[in-house]
């Protein structure tokens, strides 16, 4: 039997998607469980972008199949406009549904004690100093050191994470069909003092970015990931590497990803 998890924000009008989903799921004869459980083989998320990176975060990066119907605003992950829900059923019923697989970002993050403790994300990550003090980090891929940066941070992004943040930064816009890190500076230093790469740069899916603090005065870290933020304390080091995990986004296969870049951005 069917069974579909509805998540959902708690705005008006995506209560009442979410009601009128749930009526229309029972007439076709599909179950609709209240909680994520093992035999859900549809997620339908009601809300905008940051309602689809909330769900990914709250239930640990589920790989059943997850379609967005956005009632946000521009809507990368939440690509189904309300009006096609009786589509989405028709198409999920009739075992007729597409979906695309996203790459995940995972941090490991070492302190000075051993500890090593793990994140993901789906977006990016974000490193940042304290307050509005600039930072100083080792930067390096693999064991090979790339650089002492020095500037306002640093964000580590996947292809699904490059029309996001970094973006704003003036990253490269990523096909999500590559497998591949991005690592953009925000605000890089550039003087006689300090010398930081100023553009973005890309690593392939098998290495990973290693950043250290360039000394005592820099362990202490704001780390932001998919809108959620963590104050890191006396850090030894985090590394950035694509996840095993990836998450699979119902596409109806309309619309290819450079035509959707133009529509939202141009």
């Amino acid at each position: 039997m069917k069974k579909v998890f509805i998540y959902r924000n708690d705005l008006k009008k995506s209560r009442v998607i979410a009601d009128e989903l749930r009526e229309k799921l029972a007439l076709k004869g599909i179950a609709v469980s209240e909680e994520l459980t093992g035999d859900v083989d549809l997620i339908i998320n009601v809300g905008g972008d940051g309602t689809f990176l909330s769900l990914m975060q709250n239930f640990e990066f589920p790989t059943v199949r997850v379609a967005g119907i956005n009632t946000g605003h521009l809507g990368f992950f939440q690509e189904i406009a309300p009006e096609e829900t009786d589509r989405l059923i028709d198409a999920y019923l009739n075992d007729e549904l597409c979906s695309q697989k996203y790459n995940i970002v995972k941090a490991e993050i070492t302190r000075k004690n051993g500890e090593v403790v793990a994140y993901r994300a789906l977006n990016e990550f974000v490193l940042k100093g304290k307050g509005t003090r600039p930072i100083h980090l080792d930067i390096g891929i693999n064991d090979s050191f790339i650089e002492k940066f020095s500037g306002d941070g640093i964000i580590v992004s996947t292809p699904a994470g490059s029309t996001a943040y970094n973006y704003s930064l003036g990253g490269s816009i990523v096909d999500p069909r590559l497998n591949l890190l991005q690592v953009a500076p925000m605000a890089p230093m550039n003087t006689t003092a300090y010398r930081s790469l100023t553009s973005s740069f890309l690593i392939p899916a098998e290495d990973q970015v290693i950043i250290k603090p360039a000394d005592s005065k820099n362990r202490d870290l704001t780390m932001l990931y998919d809108g959620r933020e963590l104050r890191l304390r006396d850090i030894s080091s985090i590394s950035f590497r694509l996840s095993n995990r990836k998450i699979n986004l119902v596409r109806f296969g309309d619309t290819p990803f450079w035509d959707k870049v133009k529509n939202k951005f141009l």
